[in-house]
């Protein structure tokens, strides 16, 4: 299995795709800002650098963070959508078009998917223990310390966990405040 420890800046993927032009920023509670933004997200799954996300890729990190699909197929069409030029690889210019269109469609499955990617054992609840091993596959190095205090700043019914009501309030919040969002 393919892990995610490519370099977030490799040089290829950063050569071709630094003329890309930025995507508008949307009012979504999800869009993503800035095209750094999208460029760092892409060069996560795009674990060899290559300045494409193969269907190996994809299914990599999909894996690496405790998402799993029924099959290959359910994970080509995925792919499928996504490829919009079919050559079998999504590029940056596809990436990007998804994270705008799933900003222009308002995001609800899309945050409820995210919500229950940190959710890992599914009850509703985001644990700092939780939000610990996510950010840590994701190659975002934080203790479980910091992770307690991400949540406590947006922790409003003080259960010291975060629901969906206060993760789908973040995420507003931080859109409003011009991007800045915590990484829960």
């Amino acid at each position: 299995m393919a892990t995610n420890s490519a370099p977030l800046n490799s040089s290829s993927a950063q050569n071709k795709s630094s003329s890309t032009p930025s995507p508008s920023p949307s009012p979504s509670p999800l869009s993503i800002q800035s095209m750094d933004e999208v460029k760092k997200v892409f060069n996560r799954f795009d674990t060899n650098g290559d300045g494409k996300i193969s269907v190996t890729e994809l299914g990599a990190v999909f894996s690496s963070l405790g998402s799993s699909f029924a099959d290959e197929e359910e994970l080509r069409r995925v792919m499928d959508e996504l490829d919009s030029d079919h050559d079998g690889f999504i590029s940056l210019t596809e990436f990007a078009a998804f994270c705008r269109s799933s900003s222009e469609d308002g995001g609800a499955s899309e945050l409820r998917d995210a919500f229950k990617l940190y959710d890992q054992d599914q009850n509703g609840l985001i644990s700092a223990s939780e939000l610990h091993l996510v950010l840590n596959r994701l190659g975002m190095n934080c203790s479980v310390e910091d992770c307690h205090r991400m949540i406590r700043s947006v922790d409003s019914d003080g259960d010291g966990n975060v629901n969906f009501e206060e993760f789908q309030k973040m995420m507003t919040t931080a859109n409003a405040n011009n991007g800045n969002a915590s990484p829960l």
